[in-house]
């Protein structure tokens, strides 16, 4: 599964509200200028966060966008779900061989549990300890 920039988008802004919780509504246009995003591609994706009830809308000269809930009710997976569709890397096939369909469940279950279990907190508060695991490839 790949992850567009919709999904990548969505959980930007997501994250952008998350971190300004408490300080009142935020404009899309501040989002896209502090992430060097396209405003009017944010607007495309505000309105799927704004019905799917993650995020509400406030109009106004002050106006602008706010979780709708506690960032640490919303997850990663939610945004996913609501901007790219269901979580599924590999379509399983019913006539497939048990071993390899049990593979590609397997794959999708992983990812939907990174996904469910990764709230907007998590995100909008994580900070780099710099103990990132690397591999290395020799040939």
């Amino acid at each position: 599964m790949k992850i567009s920039t919709k999904g990548r988008y969505g959980l930007t802004i997501m994250m952008a509200l998350a971190k300004q919780v408490g300080d009142g509504p935020i404009s899309l246009k501040s989002i896209a200028k502090e992430y060097d995003l396209s405003e009017h591609y944010l607007e495309q994706l505000i309105a799927p966060l704004r019905n799917a009830m993650l995020v509400k809308s406030v109009r106004g000269a002050y106006g602008g966008y706010m979780l709708a809930k506690d960032a640490k009710d919303i997850t990663a997976g939610d945004i996913i779900r609501v901007l790219e569709g269901p979580i599924s890397p590999v379509e399983v096939m019913d006539d497939e061989e048990p071993a390899k369909r049990n593979l590609w469940i397997k794959i999708r279950d992983a990812v939907k549990d990174v996904l469910d279990n990764t709230t907007l907190e998590d995100l909008a508060t994580y900070e780099d300890s710099g103990e990132q695991e690397y591999y290395m490839f020799y040939i």
